[in-house]
């Protein structure tokens, strides 16, 4: 029952959050989940006992395909941004995309910025507009990834020692 309560969880809370690629998966996940459990646990399914609360759409659309963003980031390629910072000065950077983060009002990238020649993060509603690049980056996915887990436990020891 745990599981299957996780399962239909975190299901729930993508089919809420996710983009809407993510969020119809999401949904039929519940489906197939409902198909194959035995019918002692369906109503685990039917009426949860857990929930993912709804949210409302962000406010400012994603002007980023982030299904063509994930698939970007498993064939390791570039995309060039044309991004808004926090005080609305616009900036076209170059990207190498390691892993969207859905938060519960904002998406975020994580990227290799060549601009800044380090890692970056970038909300999905300051994106203006995305050019997905055929050039890859040269460097395998799950290793950017790593490296970028290392510097984010970097900085975050490095800002707890102060």
């Amino acid at each position: 029952p745990d599981e299957v309560e996780a399962a239909v969880l975190g299901a729930q809370w993508v089919a809420s959050r996710g983009d809407p690629v993510l969020a119809n998966a999401a949904r039929d996940l519940i489906a197939k989940i409902t198909s194959v459990v035995p019918d002692r646990l369906r109503p685990l399914i039917a009426d949860p006992a857990i929930a993912a609360r709804s949210t409302k759409p962000p406010p400012v659309p994603d002007r980023i395909d982030l299904a063509r963003t994930r698939e970007w980031i498993r064939e390791g390629r570039k995309i060039a941004i044309d991004y808004l910072d926090q005080h609305g000065e616009p900036t076209r950077r170059i990207v190498w995309p390691i892993i969207l983060g859905f938060l519960d009002d904002t998406r975020m990238l994580a990227a290799w910025c060549e601009l800044r020649q380090d890692f970056r993060h970038f909300r999905a509603d300051r994106i203006s507009a995305a050019t997905f690049l055929e050039d890859g980056h040269g460097v395998r996915p799950a290793t950017l990834r790593q490296r970028w887990k290392r510097d984010m436990t970097e900085r975050h020891e490095a800002g707890s020692a102060r």
